[in-house]
């Protein structure tokens, strides 16, 4: 099914409770309803959407997602299976006076006894019901983005996260291994969202996203810091002081003539690599200061270095 607006779809502001979201899903559901409109197929591509956006906005989590990443992210997060997975339809379809079985048909083209139900949303999770027995089904894996300084890269750190599973939430203790950068992922099997008719947990991924720093900038494990001297210092050479994310002060000595804009690296200041153990390396980028203005002294003294093809 094609990616849509799903608080569009159901008429629904984005701030809408839940109660709210049910509501106005038992509306569209009454009025293009397929024993309603009787093989317009256009009312039934329009049932299924509704459904498919009551899927997502009725579970917590799955809104969660969906606010966070938009329609595209959302879709790389959760498959059509993922969607329709532990949502009960069969309550509000008991209220228009249906049972199990015309719920199934409903949405499975009348599939008789004993065979899989064929009609289609695209690879959902209704393909796995038949008639009085329904699969296991895995539960959906989940994706928990944490925020991490570069001191929690350099030195690992433990964190206590919150789930919302359902109604409840859920707390983990997680562990963070030196070098988890952004974009590195911890898999925890078995704590994603529970399976359904008896089917396994599916599995938490933790995703770090590092936080900028004010003082460091990063490129994957190399950090990048930048540093100031006037143009006599450049000229002449001199030596500076670097901090460095472990809180040491290290001595650079700065040649004579040196061009703004360098570039010079102090090996393995740089934050460690996953299960590797080596580190990157720290980078300062030297930047000469050009004087704004010069007083008669300095004007004099440059007129003359100027004279003697400086």
């Amino acid at each position: 099914m094609s990616e849509n607006n799903y608080y569009k779809i159901l008429g629904v502001d984005k701030n809408a409770s839940e109660s709210e979201i049910k509501k106005a899903y038992r509306k569209l559901a009454m009025k293009y309803h397929p024993d309603r409109t009787k093989g317009d197929k256009s009312a039934e591509e329009m049932f299924k959407k509704i459904s498919e956006a009551y899927a997502v906005l009725s579970d917590k989590e799955k809104r969660k997602q969906y606010d966070a990443f938009g329609a595209s992210g959302f879709r790389q997060r959760y498959s059509q299976e993922d969607i329709f997975r532990n949502v009960n339809f069969s309550d509000i379809f008991r209220e228009f006076g249906f049972d199990d079985t015309s719920f199934a048909n409903i949405f499975m083209g009348g599939a008789g006894r004993g065979r899989k139900f064929g009609f289609s949303f695209g690879g959902d999770p209704f393909t796995a019901y038949t008639a009085g027995q329904r699969a296991p089904i895995k539960g959906s894996d989940l994706v928990y983005e944490l925020p991490l300084t570069l001191e929690e890269v350099l030195h690992g750190t433990s964190k206590t996260i919150a789930l919302e599973q359902g109604a409840q939430q859920k707390k983990i203790n997680v562990k963070i291994p030196k070098g988890m950068v952004t974009g590195k992922k911890l898999r925890l099997a078995g704590k994603g969202q529970p399976g359904a008719f008896g089917g396994p947990p599916g599995d938490l991924y933790i995703q770090a996203k590092v936080l900028d720093d004010p003082v460091f900038s990063r490129v994957d494990h190399d950090l990048y810091i930048d540093r100031e001297i006037k143009l006599a210092e450049a000229l002449l050479g001199t030596q500076i002081q670097v901090p460095t994310v472990d809180g040491k002060d290290l001595n650079l000595k700065i040649p004579p003539g040196t061009q703004h804009h360098t570039k010079m690296r102090l090996r393995g200041y740089g934050l460690p690599e996953m299960k590797k153990g080596h580190r990157g390396d720290l980078y300062v980028r030297i930047l000469v200061k050009m004087p704004k203005r010069l007083n008669k002294r300095q004007k004099a003294l440059i007129q003359e270095l100027a004279e003697t093809g400086l």
